[in-house]
């Protein structure tokens, strides 16, 4: 009985220790879960509130992109010039190809040399080569009328390109040794392209499609 009394004793003292950390350790346990609960809490807040800073983010954003009724208005004035310009361009690229402009363009500016380089006055000194009078003037003023006629009234273009020609040769002994040389050629080249004019040229689509019917 001693013997056995003796053995008892160890585990009675062992029992209350056993029960001490058993406590401990679920106290410790129940301590975890509740930290870990806390955490996974907060976290879940702090996504709530970064989806709502987005979404408010998101809109205030789309408030900003939404356009002004200026901002479309600056925008089609702006697109109205922009086609307004290139009707314009495409309607002079199309009046232009209807004459002979390049020839009468350059017959023109040979005519204004011709008739300025008649006008040379060096202070008391005036350089005139070549007879002097009023054909100085009238050659050269002729020329300048003939171009613009080729130009506005192209079907009599061959009848103005000779004319022209014949003045511009001319101005070589008549109008200051042809405006030294540069009015003549220019006069002369001018007045060769208006009398090499092949006749108006259609736009290009319709050349497309005349192509394409024959």
């Amino acid at each position: 009985m001693k013997d056995s009394a003796a053995n008892g004793q160890p585990t009675d003292e062992r029992g209350p220790a056993e029960q001490e950390d058993t406590v401990q350790k679920t106290s410790l346990l129940a301590l975890s879960r509740r930290s870990r609960r806390a955490e996974e809490q907060n976290l879940e807040e702090q996504n709530v509130d970064g989806r709502s800073d987005h979404f408010e983010s998101g809109v205030e954003t789309a408030e900003f992109a939404v356009p002004t009724p200026e901002a479309g208005a600056a925008e089609s004035s702006e697109g109205a010039q922009m086609a307004d310009g290139a009707e314009k361009r495409q309607g002079f690229k199309h009046w232009r190809r209807q004459r002979p402009f390049v020839g009468g363009v350059l017959a023109v500016l040979g005519g204004i040399e011709l008739f300025f380089s008649g006008q040379l006055d060096l202070g008391n000194m005036q350089i005139q080569f070549g007879i002097e009078g009023l054909q100085a003037t009238v050659v050269p003023i002729t020329i300048v009328v003939l171009a613009l006629l080729s130009i506005f009234r192209p079907t009599h273009h061959v009848f103005y390109g000779i004319i022209a020609l014949v003045l511009a040769v001319y101005s070589l002994i008549g109008v200051n040794l042809g405006g030294f040389i540069i009015g003549m050629l220019l006069s002369t080249i001018g007045a060769i392209l208006i009398v090499a004019w092949m006749g108006p040229r259609g736009s290009k689509d319709s050349e497309v499609a005349e192509g394409e019917t024959a």
